[in-house]
């Protein structure tokens, strides 16, 4: 089979460069177009020397259009309003969708677009979170509403949503788990006098400070003792590397919305 060939959605910022780096040391995949805002004052600068490669003679633009014309898929960490733009053009190709902080309408738009395109998106694309969550919903299924379900998350300081797309995954998760809506069960942003913690509610608790790539905890509370599963990410090369591996998976599907579970083969935990 020949090399699958992938665009790069936000190719100068942190993720982007990332992914160029990461797609350069994987065989079968290749690198055949770099994406940014049309804004970015990096348009026309090499991918591969932004990501520390060297000159691969693949410049930053912001014709997604024209890339996707001869790529057959585009992975894509950049912002809401970007993602639902790529989604309108994918109809025939895989979309690899790590872009969190999505609203329930441009959920609805992702969906639909998945109609034609195969979607992969997750609010993480490691292959650790992804175990954790299964992990969350196995234990919060078999333990009941008296423990108490937190989550905890802390990222750098320039993260722009709150809780995290990871986060989020956990809650979903450990909603699932309990047989319970998270839209309807989930506390976030205590402050002052709140009273007693709602029995069945599902809590979150965001952090940012310097240069923490990502640190998630899921505290199952209960009276006298308290379970913790934990994830501390140490490089952004392990989302890259999931979002490369989803993209494999991806070429052989037919159209639809997949999550990283089906990719890992974790649906049945």
């Amino acid at each position: 089979m020949s090399d699958m060939r992938l665009v790069v959605a936000g190719a100068g910022g942190r993720m982007g460069r990332t992914l160029i780096k990461a797609i350069a040391e994987t065989p079968g995949l290749v690198v055949v177009g770099a994406v940014e805002d049309a804004r970015s004052p990096l348009l026309g600068q090499d991918s591969g020397v932004l990501a520390g490669l060297g000159n691969n003679g693949i410049a930053l633009t912001a014709d997604a259009k024209s890339l996707l014309a001869k790529a057959d898929g585009i992975v894509d960490f950049t912002v809401p309003k970007a993602t639902v733009a790529f989604a309108g053009l994918t109809a025939g190709k895989v979309h690899i969708v790590g872009t969190t902080g999505l609203s329930a309408e441009e959920e609805a738009q992702i969906k639909e677009a998945a109609k034609t395109a195969v979607i992969v998106k997750s609010g993480n694309m490691s292959l650790g979170v992804n175990l954790l969550a299964a992990l969350t919903k196995r234990v919060a299924k078999t333990l009941g509403d008296e423990f108490d379900i937190e989550i905890f998350e802390l990222h750098h300081n320039k993260k722009i949503d709150a809780p995290s797309g990871t986060a989020l995954l956990l809650g979903r998760a450990a909603a699932e788990g309990r047989g319970i809506d998270l839209a309807k069960r989930s506390a976030r942003g205590r402050d002052g006098e709140t009273g007693a913690r709602t029995i069945g509610d599902i809590g979150f608790a965001s952090l940012r400070g310097g240069s923490v790539v990502g640190e998630h905890s899921v505290i199952f509370a209960g009276q006298a003792e308290r379970i913790e599963l934990v994830h501390r990410a140490e490089d952004r090369m392990i989302f890259a590397r999931g979002a490369l591996k989803a993209a494999a998976w991806a070429r052989d599907q037919k159209p639809g919305l997949y999550s990283m579970a089906d990719v890992l083969g974790l649906g049945d935990m």
